[in-house]
């Protein structure tokens, strides 16, 4: 039986949290929403998770944290689903950069460098996006896998369809367009005094060489040695008429 103290307690902490008109029936997902922008709003005002209890959102939305467990099994849940959301928000970013772009190779670099920009005018959430995670499926990996990243596989798929490289090699191209995106990123936001440039000119011409680079290894072979490579190289700064170029 609970004692009269911590009756009181109780009561003072139900009494705590502000009142919530009840919400019309079939707006479980709104709710869930809130929930969500609440979790994110608590991660980008403390700069990290530790701030982000079932109890401290369920006091943002204005709810009894009993509701908080009816959408998120437990607060690994709930940072889940804002991870998702922020992939979600990257893929319209990916949708902005890349609408009216014809050319792929141009495309996969525009989607590249929005990546960079999302990501470190977003530290907080990016790197809550990237914690190691629980083994198994996540609604992170539903969300990339038909979204974001989806996006970029198509893009590359064209460029395999012009003979870039094969059409077996597209998913390996994603990972390494990702990789070199996501590597740039967390060193810009690990390293934020180095020399980037003005308006992201280092990270845009690292992501440009790997784009270029890729797809020269494509033509050439991703077995090409390097001294194949350096005449292929030579060869192209020769002029028309066989001379070395100046």
């Amino acid at each position: 039986m609970r004692s009269p103290r911590a009756d009181h307690r109780h009561r003072r902490t139900v009494q705590s949290i502000p009142k919530r008109s009840r919400s019309p029936r079939g707006s479980g997902e709104l709710l869930a929403e809130e929930i969500i922008s609440a979790a994110s709003e608590l991660l980008l005002e403390h700069g990290d998770d530790t701030a982000v209890s079932i109890r401290a959102v369920a006091s943002r939305v204005g709810v009894t944290p009993p509701s908080i467990y009816l959408h998120f099994e437990d607060k690994d849940a709930l940072l889940d689903a804002v991870c998702a959301r922020y992939f979600e928000q990257l893929d319209g970013e990916f949708a902005a950069v890349a609408d009216g772009v014809d050319d792929p190779l141009e495309r996969a670099l525009q989607m590249g460098i929005a990546y960079v920009r999302f990501a470190t005018s977003t530290p907080v959430l990016y790197r809550i996006a990237f914690r190691q995670s629980a083994p198994g499926p996540s609604k992170v990996d539903e969300v990339l896998s038909a979204s974001a990243f989806t996006r970029i596989a198509t893009t590359v798929a064209e460029l395999a369809a012009e003979g870039f490289y094969p059409e077996s090699d597209v998913g390996e191209v994603v990972l390494e367009l990702w990789a070199a995106a996501h590597g740039v990123a967390s060193l810009m936001l690990a390293k934020p005094e180095l020399p980037w440039g003005e308006d992201f000119r280092l990270a845009e011409t690292l992501l440009r060489a790997v784009c270029l680079g890729r797809t020269t290894l494509g033509m050439l072979g991703l077995d090409t040695e390097c001294d194949d490579l350096r005449t292929w190289l030579h060869a192209q700064h020769r002029s028309p008429d066989g001379s070395d170029g100046g």
